[in-house]
C-alpha cells in the first residue's frame, strides 16, 4: 500500500500517527439522523392515525417500497462503499482537483442512469405491481400503481441527495446529510395536516404521495449550495476515461448487485405479506419505522464516521490491519452498548413504543400489539444487523466490495427460505392467526443476519486479525438490559391506564436510566462514562 499524507493524523511521543478520533463525528451523525428518524415518527404517526392499517396504507406503503428501490440502489450505502474510499483517499493524498473532477463525473453518471431508469419504472409499473405485490387486487392495485407513478421521480431526486450526503461525508460535514430528511418528512407532515380527516383514505394517500415528490426536491436543494462551496470549481462532465472514475464504477459495480439482492429480499416481505391479512404490509412497514431506529443511530452513525477515516489509513499493511483492529473494536463496542437494550425494549417494552407512536385515530390498542410482535421479531437478528454494518465500512475502507456482497446474496437467501416457512404456513400450524406470519418474516431476517455477520467476522479475521466483542462484555449488557425492563414492567404495572404517550414517557425513562444505572454497576465502562458526565452522579463517590 502507498504512503499518503493524512491532515488528520497527528503524531504521538514516540512519532507514529495517532488516529483520528471519530466520537464526535458519529455524535454528529447520530444527532442528524435521530432528528430525522423523529421526523419520520411524527409522519407515521399521523399516516397511521389518519390511514390505520386499511387497504390504502398497504398500498401506500406497497407503492412507496417499489419506486425506493432506486435510493438503495444508487444511494447512500452503495456511494459509501465505491464513491467516498476514491474520493477520501484523492483529498488525503492533496489531490483535490482530481477529487471534484471525480465528483462531478459520478454526479452526472448518476443524474443520467437515474432518469432513465425512472422514466422505464413509470412506464413498467403495472408489472411491477404484479411483481412485488401479487396480492393486490382491485382499487387495491390501482390505487398503488397510481401511488407508484407519483413516487418513483422523487426516488429519483434522493438519488442525487445521496451523491451529496456522500461528499459532505468526505468532507466531516455529517450533521447536514443525515439531518436533510427531515424537509421530505415536513412536507408528508404538512399535507396529512392539511387534508387529513377532511379526505378519504384513497385520496389521501394520493397527496402523501405527492408530498413525498415535493419533500425529496427540498431534500435535494437544501444539500446543493453547501456541496457546491465545497467543490469550488466544480462541472458536472462524464469523465469516463478517469481512471478514479473507473475505479469507482468498478467498486460500484458489487456492492450494487449486492444492494440488489438486498432489495429482492425486502421485496419477498413485502410479497408475502400481501398474501398476509389486511393491514400486513402497513403493520410491517410500522414495525420497521422502529426497528430501523438503532440500526440507524448507532450502527449507521458509527460506521459512517469510520469509513472515511479507515479509507485514509496509511502505512504497511501489518500498520494499516491493527488500526482497523483498533477502531472495530472500539466501535464495536459503542454500538453494542445501545443496540442491547433497544432489542430488550422492543421485546419487553414494544406494545408501549407502537401504542406511544401509532396508537390514535384508526390505528388501535390491537394494531400496537400486532406491530409489537413483528418488532420483537426483528429484535432477534438487531445487533448482528448493526454490527454487521460496521464489518462492512471495513471491507470498503480495503477496497473489498465483493467480499460483502457474497455474505449478503447468503443472507437474502436464507432470509427468503425461512421467510416462506415462519410466515406462511407456521402461525395456522401453531394455531395462530395468520396475521402473525409478518413476525415470521422478522424473525427469519434476524437468524439470516446473525449467519452473515459470522462470515463477515470471520473472513475479516483472516486479513487483518480477531476482532469482535467479548462474550462477558456482552453478557453484562443483556443483564443491565434484562434488569431495566423488570424495573420498566413494574412502573408500567403500578401507574395504571394512561394515555399512549404518557405511558411511553414514565415507562421508557426509567428503563433507560435503571440500564445505564445497572451497566455501570457491573463494570461497563461506557455505562461509568455516561454517567459521569451527569452533574449528581460524577459528584458521588466511587
Amino acid at each position: 500500500m502507498s504512503v499518503m499524507q493524512r491532515p488528520a493524523a497527528r503524531p504521538d511521543v514516540a512519532g507514529r500517527p495517532v488516529p483520528e478520533a471519530t466520537g464526535r463525528f458519529a455524535a454528529l451523525v447520530a444527532t442528524g439522523i435521530f432528528a430525522s428518524r423523529l421526523a419520520g415518527f411524527v409522519r407515521q404517526h399521523f399516516l397511521a392515525r389518519y390511514l390505520g392499517l386499511s387497504e390504502a396504507a398497504d398500498a401506500f406503503n406497497a407503492a412507496f417500497r417499489i419506486p425506493n428501490v432506486l435510493q438503495n440502489l444508487f444511494g447512500e450505502g452503495v456511494l459509501s462503499a465505491s464513491f467516498i474510499p476514491v474520493y477520501a483517499g484523492l483529498r488525503a493524498r492533496g489531490d483535490d482537483e482530481d477529487a471534484t473532477r471525480l465528483a462531478g463525473a459520478i454526479g452526472s453518471l448518476l443524474a443520467l442512469v437515474t432518469s432513465g431508469l425512472v422514466a422505464l419504472g413509470v412506464l413498467a409499473t403495472p408489472l411491477l405491481i404484479d411483481a412485488i405485490a401479487p396480492g393486490f387486487a382491485g382499487e387495491e392495485r390501482a390505487l398503488t400503481i397510481t401511488l407508484v407513478r407519483i413516487l418513483f421521480p422523487g426516488a429519483g431526486l434522493l438519488v442525487l441527495s445521496a451523491w451529496c450526503l456522500g461528499i459532505l461525508n468526505s468532507h466531516r460535514r455529517f450533521l447536514l446529510s443525515y439531518a436533510a430528511p427531515i424537509v421530505w418528512n415536513l412536507a408528508i407532515i404538512v399535507a396529512l395536516l392539511g387534508f387529513g380527516g377532511r379526505t378519504g383514505e384513497a385520496d389521501l394517500a394520493v397527496v402523501a404521495a405527492w408530498a413525498s415528490l415535493v419533500g425529496s426536491a427540498l431534500q435535494l436543494l437544501v444539500q446543493l449550495p453547501a456541496v457546491v462551496g465545497l467543490l469550488r470549481r466544480f462541472v458536472p462532465a462524464l469523465g469516463l476515461g478517469s481512471r478514479h472514475v473507473r475505479e469507482v464504477v468498478r467498486n460500484f459495480v458489487p456492492v450494487f448487485v449486492g444492494r440488489g439482492v438486498v432489495q429482492i429480499s425486502a421485496y419477498v416481505d413485502t410479497m408475502i405479506a400481501s398474501f398476509l391479512p389486511v393491514g400486513a404490509v402497513a403493520a410491517l412497514t410500522n414495525a420497521q419505522t422502529l426497528y430501523v431506529l438503532p440500526v440507524s443511530l448507532f450502527g449507521m452513525a458509527v460506521s459512517a464516521a469510520e469509513l472515511p477515516v479507515m479509507s485514509s489509513a496509511v502505512g504497511a499493511a501489518e500498520e494499516v490491519a491493527a488500526e482497523l483492529r483498533a477502531r472495530l473494536d472500539a466501535g464495536l463496542r459503542r454500538i453494542a452498548f445501545l443496540v442491547v437494550p433497544s432489542a430488550m425494549a422492543f421485546l419487553a417494552l414494544g406494545d408501549v413504543l407502537a401504542a406511544a407512536l401509532f396508537q390514535a385515530g384508526k390505528f388501535t390498542r390491537d394494531d400496537s400489539v400486532w406491530v409489537w410482535g413483528i418488532l420483537a421479531g426483528s429484535a432477534v437478528g438487531l445487533l448482528a444487523q448493526t454490527l454487521g454494518r460496521l464489518y462492512a465500512s471495513a471491507y470498503y475502507a480495503l477496497r473489498d466490495t465483493r467480499t460483502p456482497l457474497r455474505f449478503a446474496i447468503v443472507r437474502v437467501a436464507l432470509t427468503t427460505a425461512l421467510g416462506v416457512c415462519f410466515a406462511l404456513p407456521l402461525p395456522p400450524r401453531l394455531g395462530l392467526d395468520p396475521k402473525w406470519g409478518a413476525a415470521g418474516l422478522t424473525v427469519s431476517a434476524g437468524i439470516a443476519g446473525w449467519v452473515e455477520f459470522a462470515l463477515l467476522r470471520r473472513a475479516l479475521g483472516r486479513r487483518i486479525g480477531a476482532t469482535g466483542v467479548p462474550a462477558p462484555f456482552v453478557a453484562r449488557l443483556w443483564a443491565a438490559a434484562g434488569a431495566a425492563a423488570a424495573v420498566a414492567w413494574a412502573v408500567k404495572l403500578a401507574v395504571g391506564p394512561l394515555p399512549p404517550l404518557a405511558l411511553g414517557a414514565v415507562t421508557v425513562a426509567p428503563y433507560g436510566a435503571a440500564y445505564f444505572l445497572v451497566a455501570a454497576a457491573l463494570g461497563v465502562r461506557e455505562g461509568r462514562a455516561l454517567l459521569a458526565r451527569v452533574p449528581v452522579v460524577g459528584r458521588l463517590p466511587g
